[in-house]
């Protein structure tokens, strides 16, 4: 097993404190770093980091790019230091908070200071700045130029999606990319500088966490969105019909208790990227690994089998399974990527054809204690239960935190947590936190909210909803030193 046994906190960096209404890749992630390093952990996790939309609710699991980061990230602070904006641009207003993200107003500030840091930087960047600029859009030209079309090409059409634009720059028409290429070429270039801010920043901080011996745990998740500069650049990686709309889309069937989910993602042409090398995944993971040590693979069935629904039916139960790549993909990748450090979101799929893919190349499953039985004997998410290929996690980003959890747990349930963890429950979720860390799995995970035992009030996303999520930030004051102190002596005691 390529993994060693260790343990560490999730927190997307939306979450993480700051000025500006959001979390970003300045002070406030180095703050979280230090804390990780006073409580002797070795892993940050956090959600995807690309571009995200209020159309779909801000969820970093329906971005426009699965090369691109978020511009909301950038730390603005940064262009002060560079002389592209100065200390009152960065002033933030009086009605930014600092525990809940106001992504529409957020959005509104934080670009209209980029636009401002893009006019100094053409204006007067220095010449290692320009350097760094031409050398990341030579680099990066394979996702970058893309990107900063479809981006430049969105706000042309007044955000509508590449689906309802013109035939021809629809289709990717010679004449009609050559023309807007032109037409928008500062717009293009504004978009290019603000992933080399990205980039830079998001380097910088890597390496600070490096320093300190912490691995960046990043997500991969396995659809991109519909309205994407994926789709609309490399349609033939996809099941799309002749006119480029999808043919078939992603879902999950019906299960007892519930109607299945219709994503309405498009689903992967395997066939046509077998024939070439799966070059569109070998590219994507070489930019990801390019930000992160380790990623999770979310909804890894997808890989051995996926659910794919007729783009024109509304019921999930209209669609049917079909074979994924399977280990040839997996063995591709390798071969051109070397070891592959994934852990794999396996929840709710364990038959036996993905647990031979998962085990076959040695990735990690999860498992949660939220899913437990606690009256069963022997429960596979009863922490005492996790073997040691697994990664435990305390809470996930889906979850409610352990303590809303455990409020509406049945009165049942709660007497056979108390009886399996010898606990009172006072302090379940420093319980929870000791049971997931003394177990056998490799990886144990645990949040910031299960550290600071907060309620429901503060869990991150609640799947099946389309507001109010993606949301909850944490304070600076809150990474408490006496906190990590007592991470870090639970860590030092279950030897991680």
């Amino acid at each position: 097993m390529q993994f060693e046994r260790q343990s560490g906190v999730f927190l997307h960096l939306t979450s993480l404190p700051g000025p500006h209404g959001i979390g970003d890749l300045g002070a406030g992630a180095r703050a979280f770093v230090d804390f990780l390093d006073r409580a002797d952990q070795s892993l940050w996790q956090f959600c995807p980091l690309g571009p995200t939309a209020s159309i779909h609710g801000n969820s970093p699991y329906q971005s426009s790019s699965a090369f691109a980061g978020n511009p909301l990230l950038i730390d603005l602070r940064d262009f002060t230091d560079r002389g592209y904006l100065t200390e009152a641009d960065t002033e933030p207003p009086d009605d930014f908070s600092g525990q809940q993200v106001n992504y529409d107003r957020v959005t509104e500030f934080k670009k209209a200071r980029l636009r401002d840091a893009y006019a100094a930087f053409e204006e007067s960047a220095s010449d290692a700045d320009q350097q760094s600029f031409t050398e990341f859009c030579e680099r990066e030209a394979g996702w970058l130029d893309d990107y900063a079309l479809f981006t430049a090409l969105k706000a042309e059409f007044d955000d509508a999606g590449w689906m309802d634009w013109p035939d021809d720059i629809r289709t990717r028409e010679p004449a009609a990319m050559e023309r807007y290429q032109d037409d928008l070429a500062d717009d293009i270039r504004y978009h290019k500088f603000v992933q080399w801010c990205f980039d830079s920043q998001w380097q910088a901080l890597a390496d600070y966490a490096a320093e300190r011996d912490i691995g960046l745990v990043g997500d991969l998740p396995i659809y991109v969105g519909l309205d994407s500069a994926d789709v609309w650049a490399y349609p033939e990686v996809f099941r799309l019909d002749d006119d480029h709309h999808p043919a078939e889309v992603a879902g999950v069937p019906p299960n007892p208790g519930d109607d299945g989910q219709r994503w309405g993602n498009p689903v992967y042409d395997w066939d046509a990227l077998r024939a070439n090398d799966y070059g569109w995944w070998v590219d994507r993971f070489e930019r990801l690994f390019d930000l992160v040590d380790i990623a999770r693979i979310d909804h890894f069935k997808g890989f051995d089998e996926f659910w794919s629904i007729p783009a024109e039916a509304d019921d999930p139960a209209a669609g049917q399974w079909r074979d994924g790549p399977g280990a040839h993909f997996f063995e591709t990748v390798r071969d051109r990527l070397g070891e592959l450090p994934f852990f794999v979101e396996d929840l709710g799929f364990l038959d036996e054809s993905i647990v031979a893919l998962r085990d076959e190349f040695g990735f990690p499953g999860m498992r949660v204690p939220q899913y437990a039985d606690w009256c069963e004997e022997g429960h596979m998410y009863q922490p005492m239960h996790y073997p040691e290929s697994a990664v435990g996690y305390t809470s996930t980003h889906d979850t409610d935190t352990i303590v809303g959890y455990y409020r509406d747990l049945a009165d049942r349930q709660r007497d056979c947590l108390h009886y399996n963890l010898g606990t009172d429950g006072d302090e379940i979720n420093w319980d929870l936190i000791e049971a997931v860390w003394n177990s056998n799995a490799i990886v144990a995970m645990t949040t910031m909210q299960d550290l600071l035992g907060l309620g429901s009030d503060t869990r991150f996303n609640v799947p099946g909803t389309a507001t109010g999520n993606w949301q909850w930030r944490v304070t600076e004051d809150a990474l408490d030193t006496d906190v990590a102190e007592r991470l870090r002596q639970v860590t030092d005691r279950t030897i991680r």
